[in-house]
């Protein structure tokens, strides 16, 4: 079983001049440690207006700043927003493949539609029809990663010409595809897509074990029809985690952070009445914290006996990746870099040696249904080079927007400029 870290940048308040600054400093310090202990993947989610839940409107640049002052670590989107009016899916594309890039190979591609009014009712987005935009704009976004030329496309929620785009992921065909899950169904869909599923849910691992059979047995099935150009079948689930050697020092530095995380993922997603720039999330929360129940992912607070045997259970009924929420509330950064440094030393090793003959056991075990898969994907025709149709420079087509814009050249230039004669056309 491999593990991850997870951030939302959470950021309760009150709020000073130099909290944000601090708050980015220290998760990457954070992922660092991480780094250095062996962690395997940092996560970071793609969020906007939720205040004090999540300080965190563009991951691309955090994890690239992340890949800088690190080695081995994979840098996963945790997610990236995938319908139109987020984000085209062109500029998605664009930045997974310069990610990937500056980090030598190791952007991981998680996927997902949102699903608060802030965001959405932002950025005039249906939530009815959300699923099917992130459909239509993953599946062409995966296209134009690996299309040389990308042939264009009409579809109901974009469309564009054709184009190369530019630059191209190191990883072939792409970075490794997730899509974010919070419920049986949504982890059946994963499977069917040839994604991995990134399970945002606390859930105990007697209900983890029958959600992994079930994905597994749609990865071996027909039902697996990819929507990229690769399967990455892995099964990712959170968890908190606050560890040292005395159990109660673990819980007073962790559980109210995890407890915040629940309620805040609660107050923006189910029950929250929200006046942006107004409410304070945080007293609310201080108001009713001791109230609230404590889910699954608790046992992850506690010593390196209890974080081990807590990670083995679900290690036994097969979950893939255990991703720790450590980064929540009012958590200290201090406390959370020995927390790291304390798993990596006295828990990680052991789950270490058993995964490396796992995974190697897993991939032999699976290569013949992910080969089906892939033949079985319908695939995007390729435009013929002579169909490429000729994108002329607005110096070419004349009128005052050309004049204008000539001149404004060539004055920026010093002096005139002229423009070439076309090119002769062939003869038809």
């Amino acid at each position: 079983m491999k593990f991850g870290i997870f951030y939302e940048h959470q950021c309760p308040q009150p709020w000073g001049e130099d909290t944000e600054r601090q708050l980015i400093q220290d998760a990457i310090e954070q992922v660092e440690v991480a780094d250095k202990v062996g962690i395997d993947y940092v996560w970071e989610v793609e969020h906007h207006f939720l205040e004090e839940y999540s300080h965190s409107s563009a991951p691309e640049v955090f994890l690239a700043a992340c890949s800088q002052r690190t080695k081995r670590i994979r840098l996963g989107h945790g997610i990236a927003l995938m319908p139109p009016k987020y984000n085209h899916p062109a500029r998605v594309a664009e930045r997974v493949a310069m990610l990937d890039l500056v980090s030598n190979g190791r952007a991981e591609w998680g996927t997902g539609e949102s699903a608060t009014a802030l965001e959405m009712e932002g950025f005039g987005i249906d939530p009815a029809e959300k699923s099917a935009m992130w459909r239509e704009a993953t599946e062409q976004a995966a296209n134009m990663l690996t299309m040389r030329p990308y042939p264009g496309f009409k579809g109901k929620y974009f469309e564009m010409p054709t184009r190369n785009l530019v630059p191209k992921s190191v990883q072939k065909p792409h970075p490794p595809m997730w899509v974010a899950c919070s419920k049986r169904e949504t982890i059946h869909r994963a499977a069917r897509a040839g994604l991995g599923a990134l399970t945002f849910a606390f859930v105990e691992p007697a209900m983890a074990g029958k959600w992994i059979q079930e994905y597994y047995d749609i990865i071996k099935s027909s039902e697996c029809v990819p929507i990229g150009h690769s399967v990455n079948a892995n099964v990712a689930l959170v968890s908190g985690m606050s560890v040292h050697e005395n159990e109660q020092e673990a819980i007073d530095r962790g559980l109210d952070g995890f407890r915040f995380f629940g309620y805040s993922l609660g107050y923006v997603g189910i029950f929250g009445d929200h006046k942006p720039g107004v409410t304070n999330m945080w007293e609310r929360f201080l108001a009713v914290k001791d109230r609230l129940p404590d889910n699954a992912g608790r046992g992850g607070i506690g010593t390196p006996a209890q974080l081990r045997a807590h990670l083995a259970a679900y290690e036994d009924v097969g979950v893939d990746q255990v991703i720790f929420v450590q980064q929540s509330g009012k958590n200290q950064h201090k406390h959370i870099c020995e927390s790291l440094e304390l798993f990596g030393s006295a828990v990680l090793p052991e789950f270490r040696v058993r995964d490396i003959a796992r995974e190697a056991k897993k991939q032999a075990e699976l290569a013949p249904f992910i080969e089906a898969a892939l033949a079985r994907k319908p695939r995007m025709a390729p435009i013929d080079p002579n169909d490429v149709a000729v994108v002329e420079s607005y110096g070419r087509r004349g009128g005052a927007l050309t004049t204008t814009m000539v001149n404004t050249f060539a004055s920026d230039r010093g002096g005139a400029i002229s423009i070439p004669a076309a090119e002769p056309k062939a003869a038809e």
